[in-house]
């Protein structure tokens, strides 16, 4: 889908005194930025939950042990790993140069390539399932529905799927606001985005949608260090963004006084199936 300027956005903090609203950076500059932060985004992002995998198989058809799969913009390894320990044949499909090497070391007995989504480096008809996870917003959807149509068998399954934030939970919505107040960030346009008509204008896929929602408990310092390793802090002056960090640390031990976030997620999917 057309990149969605929020699907990468955290929720975030509120400063004392609030700066001049930035030049937004561009979509290379933020599709770029993970490679310097490849180790931070590996320790500290959210992983996902086995019901996720479970609608998957479901929506699919088709169970994940022994099916061939492609995760696409695999990152640091977070879902392929998954896709691999479900019983999965994965081969991840990445561009970055830090997230790439970050894999490796962490994932050495699973195959990586270099590639995108708008040209992927696979045979034609070669997979059962092609994942994106928080990846297909870095698409140009002209390009990757036809390549993920071309490299999946007849009756295969392209799933796309988002970590977002539970806004109905009072301090994440209150992040949220300070997010939006402070850096200019929608962070509640991040679901109304993920949907079939953004991911696919052309309308040629045929999306299935399902919602997992689920939570992990984690340190102050993880969940600082989780939302600091998205785009829209890493392209932004460092010094500024740890002073905004800082000060977020302070809103929530007012929330968590023992130090433990309670990060709540749901998991957006989307899965079309090609014709049998």
């Amino acid at each position: 889908m057309t990149t969605h300027p929020s699907a990468d956005h955290p929720t975030g903090a509120e400063t004392t005194r609030r700066p001049p609203t930035p030049t937004p950076p561009t979509r290379t500059a933020r599709a770029h930025s993970f490679n310097t932060a490849a180790a931070r985004y590996a320790a500290n992002r959210p992983s996902y939950p086995p019901a996720l995998f479970d609608a998957v198989e479901a929506l699919a058809g088709r169970p994940l042990p022994g099916s061939r799969v492609a995760d696409i913009g695999a990152g640091t390894g977070i879902a392929t790993a998954l896709l691999h320990a479900r019983g999965a044949n994965v081969i991840a499909v990445e561009p970055g140069d830090g997230m790439a090497a970050q894999f490796r070391s962490t994932l050495p007995a699973i195959p990586i390539i270099r590639g995108t989504g708008d040209d992927l480096p696979l045979a034609d008809a070669s997979l059962d399932l092609v994942t994106y996870a928080q990846a297909w917003h870095w698409t140009d959807p002209a390009r990757s529905v036809p390549e993920a149509l071309r490299v999946l068998r007849p009756g295969g399954a392209l799933a796309l799927w988002w970590n977002t934030d539970a806004l109905d939970v009072p301090w994440i919505a209150e992040a949220a606001a300070r997010t939006e107040r402070h850096f200019g960030i929608d962070v509640a346009a991040e679901k109304r985005n993920v949907n079939a008509r953004a991911a696919d204008p052309t309308g040629r896929l045929d999306f299935t949608r399902r919602t997992v929602r689920w939570s992990r408990r984690v340190p102050v310092d993880t969940h600082l260090a989780n939302i600091g390793s998205h785009s829209v802090f890493l392209v932004h002056d460092e010094e500024h963004t740890a002073a905004f960090l800082a000060e977020e640390r302070e809103h929530l031990l007012g929330a968590f006084p023992d130090g433990i976030v309670e990060e709540v997620y749901e998991v957006v999917l989307l899965l079309a199936k090609t014709p049998a």
